[in-house]
Order: C-alpha cells, then structure tokens, then sequence
C-alpha cells in the first residue's frame, strides 16, 4: 500500500484543458477513468459539492491519487477516455459489452483478390466492409455480387510466375461460369481487378453509379452490334436495379451519413449505428454498456458515437440522434430530426436497438427462466399498482349448466406459473339454482377461512373470473373473515377484458400484448378448464347413476350383475321373482324388489 497523496496539492493544480483524469485507489490501481472540456472544473465537481448518487460517494471515498492526461480536443479526450477504459477496465466506469461478432465482407490483398465471409477484421491491409447483421442477408449479397462479376474462390497463390509456369489447372467453378479461369491466364488480372472494384463500389452502397456505367457501356455494345455482349450487360443491369429498388431505404440524395439511436433499461444502455450510403443502409451495428454511476445520457451516447466512428472508420459529416450529445467532433453536425427521410432513418435506428434490448433480454430468459417471471410479476405489480410482489396468485371460476351441479374451481399459480397440486374445486353446498354470485362469496368464504384456521400463507392477488357482481361477492366473502384490505383483489369480464377494482367503477384496460394481462387470462383460463373438467365428470358421473344406486343392500357387483342380464332397470321390475332370486340370491332379491317399489 502506498502512502496517501495530497489531493489537495494535485486539485489545485489540475489545468483548465480538455483532457482525461484517472482516479486510483489505496493499491495504486485505477477505478475511474472520466473525460472533461475542462479538466479543473470536472474534477473539482467530485469533491466541492454533495453528491446525491451513492455508487459515487463510494467511488469518492476510495479515492487516493488523481492522474490527468492533456489532449488537444473535445474529441482526443473521448478518443483516449475509451482506450483507456478497455484497457484498464475500471470498477466504476461504464463498461463495453462487445460479445457479439457480426460478419464481415473481406476484399483480400493479394494478387486476383478473393472476396468472401469472415467473422475476424485481421489487420493485413485488406479490405473490409460491413459489419452486417443479418447473416443470410449478406450471403445472399454476396452470391448475388458473384454472380454479376465471376470472382475465383481458390486459395491458389496467383503470381504471374506461377501463372506462366502453368502450376495450375481449371476448376468446376469454370465449367459452370462462375470463374474465368484467370489460374490459368485466361483472364487478365486488370480485367479481374475491374470487377472487383465494381463489387467494392457497390458495396459502398454507390450501386447507382455501377448501374449507371454498366447501362452506359450496353448502348455503346448495341450501337456497335455486339449484341452477345449487350446481353450479358443487360442482365447486369436488371440484376442490380432490382437489388437497388429493395435496397434503398430513403432517398438516394441522402449519402454517406451517420444515424445513432439510444435504448436503456434499469442496468444496460443499447446504441445502435447505421451507416447510409446513396439512401441505402450499408453498415448496422448494436453495443451495449453496462451502467456502473448515474451517467447522463447524453454522455454515453457521446461515448458510444465515438467508439462507433472510431471502429467503423467513419468520415460521415453528418450524424442523426435523437438528442443532442455531450460530445463536439470536429467538422461533424449533430441532426435531431422532426419529420421527413431523416426522421424516417431515426425510427429504424430506434426499432433496431430496441429490438436487440428484447433479443439479449430474451436470450437471457432462456438461461434463468426465474429471470422472466420475475420481470412479469414486477410488470403486473406495477400495473395493478400491488404492494407486494404478486408470487402467489390464487383465481376463482363458477361453472353450472342451467343450474345443475354447481361448482366452484380454485387455480394457484407460483411465480407465474401453474402450481397444480394446490388447485382446489368445490361442491356448492347452500346455493339452491344458477346463482354465480352467492357461489362465489360461499367458494371464497370457504377457500380463506381454511387457509385462515390452518394458519396457511394467503395468496398477494386474488383474481375473480367475472365482472362487479361477481367482485363484490368475493369482497364481502373476505370482509366477513376481516381478510379485506389485506389480499388485493380484481375481477376480470370477459367481454372486453376489463379489470376491475373493489370501490372503483371504472375499469383498467391493459394492452391486449401486455405480460400483465396474458398471466391474467392465463389464470381465468385455467380456472374455467379446471372447473369445467370437474362439472363434467360431476355431471357424466350423475347421468350413469340409476334407481339400483338408491336402494341399501345392492352394491356395485350385484349392480353389475343384474343390468349386464337385464340391460335396464325397467325389465329388472318387469323379471319374474325366481329369476331374479336366482342370479343374485333370494335375500338379495327381496332387497332388491321392495327398493325399487319404495323408490
């Protein structure tokens, strides 16, 4: 450990200059990196006034050394706060999560250039565009550019000695015209390097000027009769005016531009870059940070706009954002736009980090299924505006057919999630015809009065399958146990998924996609099946019932007996005594007459 600096003596004389300042730590190790206009007044910020975030009166307090670098620019401070944060990773700085490898489109520097996919930007002077985000997308870019200009695929080294020393042989990829064949001087290589560069031009987004030069040299083939070759021009042409025409997403005028869009949640920032090329979207790319101190956002954005120019080489003198950054770079105008093609770039920006957010976010789920549930449970607390964190949720249904067999259903869901040993169903005892509304305050009464005297933990929602009447008869279940007020409780109708509040006549309409009420329904539907389940097997089980069930004495297997020789209960009455007596006995059989008289 060394021994403590005077900060004193370093604030006072910190100069007032744009540049980096470095905070260590008691180990001499760095824990925050920052960038400022002025690095005097920044840096004082930190110490001559309170500071309301407690992530950085922690960072504060750990502070033993302070180091700044002096740069000449706004922009070389940001340029070096971002190569220092990725190479010392500081413990409260925002960090780059950079997990992601998009695929490339690489122009190899070598005689005869390949062109193909790669997912590794080598630093071997060839050349390389993109990335790209839709990989199949971007084959199919590729094919389609080598099938307008025959590129080899070989990896033979074509030197012009091993060229003239005949090293080499054709391949299938000449038989089928998709080469040619400059391994075996066939082509030439300025010939070669020609349709290389129209590839390279049109992945620059310039497919127009292609278009233009191939449709140009067509007439001149045409004027001069050459029709085999015109041809092969004009089916050029048509291929790259129908890539253009689903290519270009704006208006062409719109060139070599920029556009940065800002997503966010509780713990991670998403910036997404396109980069617009003649209208089209030739570059796509999301980062992601991961918040570490209350940084405004107008300073991450800033941060992501120059690790994204910096990565992509970006010469674009225009940039779309949604808001201002807190970021000046040189000969580049910042562009908040309100309507039109620009605004239009924007909001595809904005669908593509958002997107990601929900991708990532997804991805996620998928490892820690706890994860989603959670995050619902907090999205319906939120929008019931609960208490508590609805982990357990109980719902009710009552199920009858004109009045018969009435019964009540009772679903428990955990976390989310059916837990299907605590279902319950439940026999109407003192309700006397189709009355939902008394069923429902005798199922519910029932339901809490035995969680109550068991001492069993009571559910953090109560979710009723019907509207006000239905509602009011669960409330006043639970006032007549003094359990009101402490279990919310919501009635849900089915006729336009209203949501309705004890006292509150007006009902909550949630978006049909919202998490919230999908796990409603999912409840309400869950109680109507299992209520329904069991109303059936009620009802089929009474219908299969007959007088014989009635009469003390006759059991199952005597019933069997006699409906399996007599097939009913009428020619049962109809049978002659003896043959009666003689199936199932004569004592049973005096049973059995006088029962069925009697019944």
């Amino acid at each position: 450990m060394k021994p403590e600096t005077d900060l004193s003596a370093i604030l006072s004389a910190i100069p007032e200059s744009p540049g980096c300042y470095m905070y260590f730590d008691e180990n001499d190790a760095i824990i925050y990196v920052g960038k400022a206009k002025n690095l005097k007044k920044r840096v004082h910020s930190y110490f001559n006034k309170t500071i309301e975030n407690p992530k950085t009166r922690i960072m504060v307090r750990k502070i033993r050394n302070i180091r700044y670098l002096v740069v000449g620019s706004e922009e070389d401070a940001f340029l070096l706060e971002n190569s220092l944060i990725k190479e010392h990773q500081p413990r409260y700085n925002i960090m780059l999560k950079d997990d992601k490898t998009y695929p490339w489109i690489v122009v190899k520097n070598e005689p005869f250039p390949r062109i193909f996919l790669t997912r590794q930007k080598m630093a071997d002077k060839s050349r390389y565009y993109g990335p790209y985000t839709a990989v199949g997308s971007t084959k199919y870019l590729l094919r389609l550019l080598t099938t307008i200009y025959p590129i080899r695929n070989c990896t033979h080294c074509l030197t012009a000695e091993n060229i003239a020393d005949k090293k080499f042989k054709v391949c299938l990829q000449y038989h089928i015209k998709r080469c040619l064949a400059p391994c075996v001087g066939a082509q030439t290589e300025e010939d070669y390097n020609e349709n290389v560069q129209a590839i390279e031009e049109i992945l620059k987004g310039n497919v127009r000027t292609v278009s233009r030069k191939i449709y140009d040299e067509m007439l001149r083939l045409a004027a001069n009769m050459n029709y085999e070759a015109a041809e092969i021009l004009k089916q050029r042409y048509l291929i790259l005016e129908n890539y253009s025409s689903k290519s270009v997403v704006v208006n062409p005028s719109l060139n070599n531009i920029d556009v940065f869009s800002y997503d966010e949640d509780e713990q991670t920032v998403f910036i997404n870059y396109l980069h617009i090329a003649s209208g089209s979207i030739v570059q796509g790319y999301t980062i992601e940070y991961r918040k570490r101190l209350d940084e405004p956002r107008e300073e991450i954005l800033g941060m992501g706009i120059v690790e994204l120019r910096s990565r992509f080489e970006s010469t674009a003198r225009e940039a779309i954002v949604p808001f201002v950054p807190d970021i000046e770079l040189n000969q580049v105008v910042f562009t908040v736009p309100q309507r039109g093609d620009k605004k239009k770039l924007l909001e595809l920006s904005e669908k593509n980090a958002r997107q990601y957010k929900i991708d990532r976010l997804k991805q996620a789920e998928k490892l820690n299924p706890a994860q989603r549930a959670a995050r619902i449970l907090k999205t319906l607390q939120k929008d019931l505006h609960l208490k508590e964190l609805p982990v357990h949720i109980e719902c009710f249904d009552n199920s009858n057919i004109q009045g018969t067999n009435p019964v009540s259903s009772c679903v428990v869901f955990k976390m989310a999630k059916p837990s299907k040993r605590d279902y319950r169903h439940f026999n109407i005892k003192t309700v006397v015809g189709p009355d939902d509304f008394s069923s429902m305050f005798e199922t519910v009464s029932r339901r809490y009065k035995r969680l109550k005297d068991e001492e069993q933990p009571l559910p953090q929602l109560i979710v009723i399958d019907g509207g006000k009447g239905q509602l009011h008869a669960a409330v006043d279940a639970l006032k007549s146990l003094n359990l009101y007020g402490q279990i919310p409780v919501i009635g849900i109708a089915k006729r336009l998924e209203e949501i309705y509040f004890p006292e509150d006549s007006i009902p909550l309409y949630l978006d049909k996609n919202s998490e919230s009420l999908k796990l409603i329904q999912h409840l309400r539907d869950e109680a109507h099946r299992f209520g329904i389940t069991f109303h059936r097997s009620k009802r089929s089980k009474q219908q299969t019932e007959s007088e014989l069930d009635t009469i003390k004495g006759i059991g199952k297997v005597t019933k069997d007996l006699l409906l399996n020789r007599f097939k009913s209960v009428k020619r049962i009455k109809e049978a002659p005594q003896a043959e009666i007596e003689e199936l199932i006995g004569a004592k049973k059989a005096e049973i059995l007459l006088r029962g069925l008289i009697t019944a």
